[in-house]
């Protein structure tokens, strides 16, 4: 197939529709993970519907002294790999295509979830960014938008605005994609050398390290609930191979077994490997670390049962890069 490049929403809109539209927001410079969001797209459309991927770099989602002059354009780059992937059309405007007149003076607020974390560390970022998905949707009328679960706050605050404001279109979350080495693919991984790439490892490391806690901590808790709160409670605990729990078993015994793992013990087990990779060369320079509830991204405590996500978000050299690994907590488990 070949993929039609459009600047203009009038030539978009030309177009004859027959089935669904699915449409992959990006801001170019685009790799596999985007390859994914593009395929996805293409199965959920169908072959009669129609598969379009945007391609703008967003002046209102940065903040001072941050990368938009760097920010890779790749646009020829971009259209092979769309195709590969199977879109139908790259729709690539222009800044006054996207902002006539400048830029805008009404804009979407993000409102409270927009102010923590990446919000926190980027302050007005999700105002720029909702009002230019706002934008695009508007311009490109899809029946279904696909975002990478990669910017799980971003994620949920577009599918907080589509619901509040009453926007037709289903919104998809896609899973992140890693590359081999466990580094959540991303535009801004080209930015680092070889060594701030192995010190940027720490990132996934910390969440792997997180679930495994949390995934041992549920095994533990399931278990406990099975067999009497006796020493054959300690025994099972230790046969499970827990080291931690198998250190204190006969404490762990003695408790009441609890029904969910605890949120502060699965953030310390990622917070150690962010530790020791800020004594690296390069060192790395965590923003936050943070357990939270996706419907607001606020931190869960004990007790929380349901899903959760655990982000990171920190710096390398120059480079800033997020990822996070959503996790159950409780009897959904």
């Amino acid at each position: 197939m070949t993929t039609a490049l459009l600047r203009t929403a009038e030539a978009l809109h030309a177009r004859a529709r027959v089935g669904r539209r699915a449409v992959v927001m990006t801001m170019g410079a685009l790799h596999e993970g985007h390859a994914t969001l593009i395929r996805t797209a293409r199965e959920i459309a169908g072959r009669d519907g129609e598969v379009v991927v945007t391609v703008f770099v967003n002046p209102l989602q940065f903040g001072e002294g941050e990368d938009l002059d760097r920010y890779p354009r790749t646009l020829d780059a971009d259209l092979k790999i769309a195709e590969q992937a199977g879109a139908d059309v790259v729709f690539a405007p222009f800044a006054d295509e996207v902002y006539p007149g400048g830029e805008p003076q009404v804009r979407i607020s993000a409102g409270p979830m927009g102010e923590r974390l990446e919000g926190a560390s980027r302050p007005g970022h999700f105002d720029g960014v909702l009002t230019v998905v706002a934008k695009l949707l508007h311009l490109t009328r899809p029946d279904v938008a696909l975002y990478g679960q990669k910017d799980a706050q971003q994620l949920a605050l577009v599918r907080r605005m589509v619901r509040d404001l009453n926007f037709g279109v289903e919104i998809v979350g896609v899973p992140t994609v890693r590359e081999e080495d466990g580094l959540a693919l991303s535009s801004r991984n080209r930015y680092l050398s070889a060594v701030e790439r192995r010190t940027a490892l720490a990132l996934s490391q910390a969440l792997f390290a997180g679930r495994d806690r949390h995934a041992a901590q549920e095994a533990l808790r399931a278990r406990a609930r099975e067999v009497p709160a006796t020493r054959a409670r300690a025994e099972a605990l230790s046969a499970i191979g827990e080291s931690r729990a198998a250190a204190d078993a006969h404490a762990v015994a003695k408790a009441a077994p609890a029904t969910t793992s605890v949120p502060a013990d699965v953030v310390a087990a990622a917070r150690l490997v962010l530790e020791d990779a800020a004594r690296l060369k390069p060192p790395l320079e965590v923003d936050y670390l943070a357990l939270v509830d996706p419907s607001d991204f606020t931190e869960i405590s004990d007790g929380f049962t349901g899903e959760a996500v655990l982000a990171v978000a920190a710096r390398v050299g120059t480079t800033r890069l997020i990822d996070n690994l959503p996790l159950t907590f409780g009897a959904a488990s």
